[in-house]
């Protein structure tokens, strides 16, 4: 027998679950996460606000720490092709 997928009080108390929300924006892993904790923020039993934020915090230091790597990953390899162009203008 198929397990019926759980849906938690937490996320279906207001018009958009989160996870529709994540699909219908195109959000990648860490946004979505991002996403999700700020949706459970006070809405768990027992759990402190300040560590679901904090877990969203985490989640968007990862997207900007990747992004900064992909930016200076691009500069890199443009600063590499100039340089193979000034080598040919040399030849």
């Amino acid at each position: 027998m198929e397990r019926p997928v759980y849906r938690p009080d937490y996320y279906c108390d207001r018009k958009h679950e989160p996870k529709d929300v994540i699909r219908d924006w195109k959000l990648n892993f860490n946004l979505g996460n991002v996403l999700k904790y700020i949706a459970r923020c006070g809405k768990k039993a027992n759990e402190a606000l300040l560590k679901y934020l904090k877990k969203a915090r985490q989640y968007l230091n990862f997207e900007i720490e990747y992004l900064e790597q992909q930016e200076l990953l691009a500069l890199v390899m443009q600063n590499e092709a100039g340089k193979e162009g000034e080598i040919e203008t040399l030849r």
